[in-house]
């Protein structure tokens, strides 16, 4: 089963399934003499960790994570960094009455398409369990980004369902357990997700990303654009249905006049490009919505078929996200924080410096 690694100079490999003994990732292409601490990467987890919130999975993970090489006397020595996170709260047993069926927008009916063989433990693979090790291996990135260019990396939702952030308050998110960027609709959403647990339904979102300081210059032309590495990145990403770089969609009313980023000696004008200019940042803010979809996973029956192609009805139990995005805010910046550390680390070996 191959596409597990991404990166080509700092390069990432998750493995593990969601109801197996462990999560981890090997993190290859760190420099060394870099300065990691295992609170360096549990702090990210634990923002991304299930069972903190009534509003959120209650499936009671630690997510305690272990460093298991490529770190001595506090320092990275610029070896291979393995990062270990055990499973410690899996049932499988939730899964047992739906091992022979397919659940509808999930990965099942593919997987053993393709493979022949499937793990019906919550999914295997195709879970957002996976996405775990990626926050792991994006602390580091982002810890690097950040000491060497004060490059900062905020994602926040602005969206749940009809529920909109308006004004979008970037801080307003760190304050909440939504993660939602206008504190006066946090009642509306509490009452929303109260009532699709209720109701054993879901819901989808959008997640707006910021990284700001970028340097100028990361990305390459063609078939390397920094925002294609990035689309890339964020569709990789469970319940990812769209990507919106900069001014997104909106492209398609506005006029050149309008659209185009006028340059002036100490600044550009506007940012409709989301800081990415030919595949090249430009050093302004790289702003990108990313649309989740609702999760899949639902008590409500549906309709599907066996794995012997018989019609059959299906009600998926467990302890589901009721809005999957809500914990997504350090996938998406972990994601980001790889594919721009990756960048990073490419321009210096091809050009030796940074604008």
């Amino acid at each position: 089963m191959p596409g597990n690694t991404i990166g080509q100079l700092f390069r990432v490999t998750t493995f593990g399934e969601s109801h197996g003994i462990a999560m981890g990732c090997i993190v290859d292409g760190c420099p060394a003499n870099f300065e990691l601490a295992i609170e360096d990467i549990q702090f990210e987890l634990d923002r991304r960790r299930p069972g903190q919130s009534h509003y959120t999975s209650q499936r009671r993970e630690a997510d305690t994570v272990e460093i298991l090489a490529g770190v001595f006397a506090g320092k990275t020595t610029g070896a291979p960094i393995a990062l270990l996170i055990k499973n410690t709260d899996a049932r499988s047993s939730d899964y047992s009455e739906i091992k022979d069926k397919f659940r509808p927008g999930h990965g099942d009916y593919t997987y053993q398409a393709k493979y022949g063989i499937r793990d019906y433990r919550g999914g295997g693979r195709a879970s957002a369990r996976e996405t775990v090790a990626r926050v792991a291996a994006g602390a580091i990135a982002k810890k690097f980004l950040w000491q060497n260019c004060d490059l900062k990396i905020q994602a926040v939702i602005t969206q749940i369902g009809n529920i909109i952030a308006d004004p979008v308050d970037i801080n307003a998110s760190i304050h909440n357990e939504f993660n939602f960027a206008d504190a006066t609709k946090l009642d509306a959403i509490a009452d929303l997700i109260t009532e699709l647990r209720r109701e054993g339904d879901s819901i989808g979102a959008q997640v707006h990303l910021i990284a700001s300081n970028v340097p100028v210059g990361l990305g390459e032309p063609v078939f390397d654009k920094l925002n294609a590495d990035l689309a890339h990145a964020w569709m990789s990403i469970n319940a990812v249905k769209g990507v919106a770089i900069g001014a997104g969609f909106n492209c398609v009313t506005a006029r050149g006049s309008e659209f185009r980023d006028e340059i002036y000696p100490e600044n550009f004008a506007s940012n409709n490009a989301g800081g990415i200019l030919a595949g090249i940042s430009t050093g302004q803010d790289i702003t990108a919505n990313i649309a989740f979809k609702p999760a899949s996973s639902i008590r409500i029956p549906a309709a599907t078929v066996d794995t012997n192609n018989n019609p059959t009805t299906i009600v998926t139990m467990g302890r589901h996200d009721p809005c999957v995005a809500i914990r997504a805010v350090a996938i998406v910046e972990a994601m980001t924080a790889i594919v721009l550390m990756d960048h990073l680390l490419r321009q210096r070996g091809q050009n030796g410096y940074l604008i």
